[in-house]
């Protein structure tokens, strides 16, 4: 089967949503399937994941791929999607991410190709974005199926929406490291990764770990990621006198090196589509922390089973800081909740089951059985 991928950008993107395509791409090229990405970045980029040798990249360099397109780029874009889909004739194209499918839903029509939009992201997202969701409501007419991350993200959206959807978890990829921890060593980690912008409320994480920093010294909180927040956070980690005890890496391609080095994972979002790293975390053997009240995260952490869920109450940071802290004082608990999660993420998000579904819903699509 001939497959066109296409997402804005792959080789400065460092999200869930493009680590999950070059899995999942790399995974159907080694199935045997012609499978092309095609994106804005300029020619002969590199991604940032790493992607099969057989997966043909195809760099359009419209516009800056990392920023809201105006109305004349967008233009541009919509007539060179239409060009190269009728170019290579692909049995079945995706767009990855609202703001690939929507464009492409315009650019096909008429071209017999039929498309599936994938969306990584909930209604949430929408609440201040009306335009954007008027164009994701009229997109949804013009495409096959969109895929969303869970059965709770599909059943909140209209019925006009919710009828053209259908659940399509992430892959979680095997760690490649041994994940065994070692009790006795004298410095810990309190790891989290996520784009430093509003969603993931780092602001929170921080404030709360200041507020049991002192009667943990060898504790240190490290946040794996990079975004617009970077020099506020700074300037909070500075003004809360952190500076040796909080670290702001940037972004890394060696995640299983820090996973494998955390003890304790903590999620801080206030909405998640999935929660890949929470699970990526997980599948590590890591006890998980995150809100009772953050969709995705309270999906894939079972309370006291494989991860504790903090009910944020009046005061997010207070009970962040309590929740942190109990776990920190139970060792035998964290052991606990980390094997058991690592057992039950096995079966769950595996990259073959997951890639089986993806190429049953082309191949329909294909064979236009919707």
């Amino acid at each position: 089967m001939k497959i066109l991928f296409a997402i804005k950008h792959l080789a400065s993107a460092v999200g869930g949503a493009e680590r999950v395509l070059c899995t999942i791409c790399s995974e159907l090229a080694n199935r045997g399937h012609e499978v092309s990405i095609v994106t804005f970045d300029q020619p002969g980029s590199q991604p940032f994941y790493q992607l099969d040798d057989r997966v043909k990249l195809i760099d359009l360099a419209i516009g800056n791929a990392a920023r809201p397109a105006g109305v004349f780029e967008t233009v541009q874009r919509i007539k060179e999607l239409r060009h190269i889909a009728t170019t290579e004739q692909p049995d079945v194209s995706v767009g990855f991410m609202h703001s690939m499918f929507i464009p492409m839903a315009f650019a096909l029509v008429g071209t017999g190709i039929p498309t599936i939009g994938s969306e990584h992201i909930v209604p949430e997202h929408y609440r201040t974005r009306c335009f954007q969701f008027f164009l994701l409501a009229i997109s949804a007419r013009l495409i096959k199926k969109i895929t969303v991350l869970s059965e709770a993200i599909r059943s909140s959206y209209p019925a006009s929406v919710k009828a053209k959807m259908v659940v399509m978890p992430n892959p979680v990829e095997k760690p490649v490291l041994q994940t065994d921890k070692v009790l006795s060593k004298s410095n810990r980690t309190l790891l989290n990764v996520g784009r430093l912008d509003k969603q993931k409320d780092h602001s929170t994480l921080i404030q709360a770990f200041s507020k049991i920093a002192p009667d943990f010294p060898n504790y240190q909180l490290k946040i794996i990621g990079d975004g617009p927040l970077r020099k506020d956070l700074e300037e909070l980690i500075e003004a809360l006198n952190l500076q040796d005890k909080v670290t702001l890496p940037g972004v890394t391609k060696a995640m299983d090196t820090e996973y494998s080095l955390a003890d304790i994972f903590v999620i801080s979002s206030t909405y998640e589509a999935f929660g890949l790293v929470t699970a990526e975390a997980i599948s590590h053997g890591l006890p998980v922390v995150g809100f009772a009240d953050c969709p995705g995260t309270n999906e894939l952490i079972e309370n006291n089973v494989n991860g504790v869920l903090v009910e944020p109450e009046d005061d997010r940071i207070e009970a962040l800081a309590d929740a942190l802290s109990n776990l920190i004082r139970n060792p035998v608990l964290q052991e606990r909740l980390g094997k058991t999660g690592q057992e039950q993420i096995k079966s769950l998000f595996s990259t073959d089951q997951v890639c089986d579904e993806w190429e049953a819903l082309l191949m329909a699509s294909a064979s236009n059985q919707f």
